[in-house]
């Protein structure tokens, strides 16, 4: 059976870790937009330069951009029987457009679990977060410190800030987010199918909550 899932929640919120986790237990691909613009940054494409221009500003990606890539990642045979999105979609624009690209296959969204979590939390979160400069490892000042401050555990590279997770840019994601995709969360709710999940539970607890909803919508 076949189960496309959408994945919503404001940056800060765990979406990624989350969206990894249930696309492993599902066995679906995990489409993640970030990733999709990343890899077309590292391949230097147009395409690619365009998109991590709005991204570091903390902006979102105009629609005809990640419409154009989604469709591409979406037309790979890994997604024939489903996938995770995770980032896309944002506006209710970006809603249609997969729609439509669904309904060519004669399949729909099944699932729009959205991770909720207040401002305040997210800024918290999204402040502290350190990225290695090799292979991209996360940690956080408070919650996963590094064994050795600047350093990676992992990989011993160097850890950075990313512009986007520095504090104007985070309010300024945060604030662009809220005002930009609360119709999309309107939208699927007017639909029946997005269902909130509180993103503040320790991170097994908010997926054993994701993952319910996801099966009982469906998968």
């Amino acid at each position: 059976m076949t189960s496309f899932i959408v994945l919503l929640g404001p940056p800060g919120a765990g979406k990624g870790t989350q969206a990894e986790a249930i696309s492993t237990m599902l066995h679906l691909p995990h489409i993640s937009s970030g990733d999709i613009f990343r890899e077309n940054l590292k391949k230097q494409t147009e395409l690619g330069k365009l998109a991590a221009g709005y991204i570091n500003k903390g902006e979102l990606v105009p629609d005809d951009v990640t419409i154009a890539m989604i469709r591409e990642r979406l037309s790979e045979p890994d997604c024939m029987g489903g996938a995770l999105l995770d980032g896309f979609p944002r506006t209710p624009t970006q809603a249609e457009a997969l729609a439509e690209m669904l309904s060519i296959i004669d399949e729909h969204v099944k699932s729009v679990p959205y991770i909720y979590v207040p401002e305040d939390v997210l800024t918290e979160r999204l402040i502290g977060r350190w990225t290695c400069r090799q292979a991209g490892h996360v940690f956080h000042e408070k919650y996963n410190p590094p064994h050795h401050p600047g350093i990676c555990d992992f990989d011993g590279s160097e850890l950075y800030q990313r512009e986007d997770d520095q504090s104007e840019t985070v309010k300024r994601r945060i604030r662009v987010y809220v005002e930009q995709t609360q119709p999309l969360i309107e939208y699927y709710r007017r639909h029946g199918i997005l269902v909130e999940v509180d993103g503040t539970k320790p991170i097994a607890q908010v997926t054993t909550d994701l993952l319910a909803v996801i099966k009982r919508n469906g998968k």
